[in-house]
């Protein structure tokens, strides 16, 4: 059961740095998972005042507020064509239609999450994200971040460079948590990989051995897959064994490289 003790709607985000300086108090973003916690909350932070529910876009990148909906990220045309679909494919599946009208970038960003479609696919699209008081960094450089790290997220930046992307994901069942989620980008001839759902937080790796490097095939799609899941750590839950997991990786990493093949 979750006790909230206070509810408050700041107008600006000073006074809401300000109020999660508290340990007890916490920032509500969508309050899809926080509703499902045992705790008492001091003060609620809700920050659907401070205008961070917009997706706004210029010649070089798409700014993305803490506040926008899964669902507008599903349907957003820019997005959709930057990402060859990838950004649609990485969250359709998670819950429904009324979650991701809930749920936001920011909290499913902010919570770092082991089972995150999300933060998947935005470590492989180069995305940075901006706090309040710590300013931008990379998405990655985030992740690795204390827990205990008290700040703002504000907004998410993902930059409009030309690239290629293909999303995989293995699920139980369609709307359950991923057993294991896999994201693959090339820009200018540089692949990225990120293995997410390990169960931990998800990790990019880059294609240390040029094993893509002169083009994608069947035989080069299977030896970077097996690269890829001898490399990943990988761990087991309710959901899959660490075995499984890794069988599983050379799988939809596989399927992933194929996919770019495709594109190109």
């Amino acid at each position: 059961m979750l006790t909230i003790g206070q509810y408050v709607r700041p107008e600006s985000l000073d006074e809401a740095y300000a109020l999660c300086q508290k340990k007890n108090n916490v920032v509500l973003g969508g309050m899809l998972w926080l509703k499902m916690q045992h705790r008492n909350v001091g003060t609620a932070i809700d920050l659907c005042g401070l205008g961070l529910d917009r997706i706004e876009e210029d010649e070089n990148e798409y700014r993305i507020g803490a506040m926008v909906p899964l669902r507008a990220l599903e349907q957003h045309a820019g997005l959709a064509a930057l990402t060859g679909g990838a950004m649609e494919e990485a969250v359709r599946h998670i819950v429904g239609v009324q979650f991701r009208n809930c749920a936001t970038v920011g909290g499913s960003l902010w919570g770092r999450f082991g089972f995150s479609d999300v933060l998947t696919l935005f470590l492989a699209l180069d995305a940075t994200v901006t706090l309040h008081h710590a300013g931008e960094m990379p998405l990655a450089d985030f992740a690795a971040l204390p827990r205990t790290t008290r700040d703002i997220l504000t907004q998410v930046t993902v930059p409009k460079a030309p690239r290629r992307v293909a999303y995989q994901s293995q699920r139980n069942i369609s709307t359950d948590f991923p057993v294991l989620t896999c994201a693959l980008s090339e820009r200018e001839g540089t692949y990225t990989c990120v293995i997410g759902a390990r169960p931990m937080p998800a990790v990019a790796f880059a294609d240390e051995g040029g094993v893509l490097a002169q083009g994608i095939t069947e035989d080069s799609a299977r030896a970077f897959a097996e690269d890829i899941a001898s490399r990943v750590a990988l761990g087991g839950n309710t959901r899959a064994s660490a075995d499984y997991r890794r069988e599983i990786c050379k799988v939809l990493v596989r399927r992933a490289a194929l996919a770019l093949s495709k594109e190109g």
